[in-house]
């Protein structure tokens, strides 16, 4: 493996439901240079998740148990009570195998990485093409309350805004053309 690898990351936020998770995937799929960190959070698996593959479940106390342990490279409260972040012991790992750590985090989270990682990292920004498809593509995966899709829409309505401070801003109407262009932009970033 390339030695230069070592060190880089690749950030893929995007509001909830902008198909950021499905992209991230295909990028796996397809480049093997690419390891997924996997993050922690608070709350409860859904049905076709797994703890350690999709997420370390680890509960709220749990959660403020690695808080105090100083464990996450940055971790965010995104709802009450409902906590995600990355571990160091990931990043580690990853690039000890000599692979490009690769997250798949919310907005917020995405920021906070790029700042730490700063050249390091290439941030893509998975946009929805409207709102309203947002709003369709999370009451399809009728995984959510109305309130909870609710909460979600009027989250991404503000992360939009923030769309400018990544590197590059995929709109994810297509979403072969979507992966696409996200491989396009991390096969630039991870070769030079």
């Amino acid at each position: 493996m390339n030695e230069s690898l070592e060190g880089k990351c690749i950030i893929v936020s995007a509001p909830s439901g902008a198909g950021k998770t499905t992209i991230v995937k295909a990028l796996l799929r397809d480049l093997p240079a690419l390891s997924f960190s996997i993050s922690a959070c608070s709350r409860e698996p859904r049905s076709t998740e797994v703890d350690g593959k999709d997420y370390y479940f680890v509960g709220v106390e749990g959660f403020k148990k690695l808080i105090a342990e100083e464990a996450f490279i940055e971790w965010e409260e995104v709802y009450k009570n409902n906590f995600y972040g990355t571990l160091k012991e990931e990043i580690n790992r990853i690039w000890s195998n000599k692979q490009v750590v690769v997250f798949d985090v919310d907005v917020i989270g995405g920021l906070r990485l790029k700042e730490i990682f700063s050249t390091q990292a290439l941030s893509i920004f998975i946009q929805p093409p409207s709102i309203q498809e947002l709003e369709n593509r999370l009451r399809s995966r009728n995984t959510e309350s109305e309130e909870k899709i609710s909460m979600r829409v009027n989250k991404a309505k503000i992360e939009l805004s923030k769309s400018s401070e990544f590197d590059v801003t995929i709109i994810n109407e297509e979403l072969t053309l979507a992966i696409s262009e996200a491989k396009e932009q991390v096969l630039k970033f991870i070769e030079k």
